[in-house]
C-alpha cells in the first residue's frame, strides 16, 4: 500500500525473481564502457561519468596534431631564411647548425617511435617522417635560392664601384675588383661585333665601346644567355636597346665564364680584334636596382615555398588524422 515491493513475493515478469526488491535486466547486451539508464527519485535520469581516461586520450592527440602542423612548418621557415640570405653568406656554421637541429629532432622522434605502444597512433612515426621532410625540402630551396638570386648579390655588395670608365683608356687588369662599372657618355655596344658560342645553352657576347674608332683593346664585354638568335649573333641580351644604358654589373658566375671567353675567342679572329683581358658585365641602365630586384625575387621564393609546405604538411596531417581514428577507433 505504500509503494514497496511486497516481502516474499516471487515475481518473474520482465526480469528475474528477487526477494525485496525487483531489478530490471536489460533488453540487449549493453556496449563496452556504457551504462544503463539510472533514474533518480524524483524521475531524473542521473549522468555517469565517461570511461576513465577518455578525455585525456582526446587532449592528447589534439597536442599531437598541433605539434605536427606547426613545428615542421616551423623549422621549414627557419632552415629556408636562414639558407636563403645573409646567415649563409656570413655565418655558414650558424645556417647549416639549423639542419643539424632538425635532423637531430627527427632522428629522436624516430628513436620514440620505435619504442611507442603498438596500440597508440603513430604520431611519433608521422613526425619523424615530417621533420626530414621539412629539413630536407628546406636545404634544397634555400640552397638553390641562394645560388640563383642572393649569393651573387651578397659578392657585389663586397666589390668597387667605378663611375666614369673610359673602354678605350682602362685596361681590364686594372679594374680587376669591380662589382659595378660605370661608363663614361658615349658609350654603348657594339652588335655589329657580336658574337656566340653554343655549348647547350647559347652564350653571347658584344663588346662595350666609346666612339667608332678602333680600341687596342676590348676588354669589356656585355653578356647574355640564349639571347642572340640566327646565325650571324643578333645581340639581344639585357638592356641593349635602352639610350639611357652604360653601366655593366659583374658577371659572377664561374660556370659560365669560360664559355664566355670562348666567344670572345670566336670574336677575335672573325672581327681581327684583341682583348687581352676580358671582362664580362650585364649592361644595363642602373645596376643597383637590378640588385635589389634580385634580392626581392629571392624573398618572394621564400614566402612562395613557405606558403607551399604549410599547405602540403596541412594535407599530410588530415590525411593522418583520417588514417589513426579509423585504424584506433577513437
Amino acid at each position: 500500500k505504500n509503494g514497496w515491493p511486497a516481502l516474499g513475493r516471487r515475481s518473474t515478469k520482465g526480469g528475474r525473481a528477487v526477494w525485496g526488491v525487483r531489478i530490471e535486466e536489460p533488453s540487449m547486451a549493453q556496449p563496452y564502457n556504457t551504462f544503463p539508464d539510472v533514474q533518480m527519485a524524483d524521475g531524473e535520469q542521473a549522468l555517469l561519468p565517461l570511461a576513465p581516461g577518455k578525455h585525456k586520450r582526446m587532449n592528447l592527440n589534439a597536442l599531437a596534431i598541433v605539434i605536427n602542423l606547426l613545428l615542421p612548418w616551423c623549422f621549414f621557415c627557419f632552415i629556408c631564411y636562414a639558407l636563403s640570405f645573409t646567415w649563409h653568406y656570413q655565418a655558414p656554421v650558424f645556417a647549416w647548425s639549423s639542419v643539424l637541429l632538425g635532423l637531430a629532432i627527427a632522428a629522436l622522434s624516430g628513436k620514440l617511435a620505435f619504442r611507442s605502444d603498438e596500440s597508440d597512433p603513430k604520431w611519433y612515426t608521422f613526425f619523424t617522417f615530417a621533420m626530414l621532410a621539412a629539413v630536407l625540402l628546406a636545404v634544397a630551396c634555400g640552397e638553390w635560392n641562394f645560388r640563383t638570386y642572393n649569393e651573387a648579390v651578397y659578392d657585389l655588395e663586397n666589390m668597387n664601384a667605378y663611375p666614369n670608365v673610359n673602354p678605350a683608356e682602362l685596361k681590364g687588369q686594372q679594374l680587376m675588383d669591380a662589382g659595378r662599372l660605370y661608363f663614361v657618355e658615349g658609350s654603348a655596344l657594339d652588335l655589329k661585333k657580336a658574337m656566340s658560342f653554343k655549348n647547350d645553352d647559347t652564350y653571347c657576347v658584344a663588346p662595350i665601346v666609346v666612339g667608332k674608332d678602333q680600341m687596342p683593346s676590348y676588354d669589356y664585354w656585355a653578356v647574355g644567355m640564349n639571347c642572340c638568335p640566327g646565325q650571324s649573333p643578333d645581340f639581344r641580351c639585357g638592356e641593349y636597346n635602352n639610350a639611357h644604358a652604360r653601366a655593366g654589373l659583374r658577371l659572377m658566375s664561374d660556370e659560365q665564364r669560360p664559355f664566355y671567353r670562348l666567344a670572345v675567342q670566336q670574336a677575335e679572329a672573325a672581327y681581327n680584334l684583341r682583348a687581352e683581358h676580358p671582362m664580362f658585365f650585364h649592361w644595363l641602365q642602373d645596376p643597383v636596382a637590378m640588385a635589389n630586384e634580385r634580392l626581392a625575387a629571392g624573398t618572394r621564393f621564400v614566402l612562395k615555398s613557405i606558403t607551399c609546405f604549410f599547405v602540403f604538411n596541412f594535407f599530410c596531417v588530415a590525411c593522418a588524422i583520417i588514417v589513426f581514428s579509423k585504424f584506433s577507433g577513437h
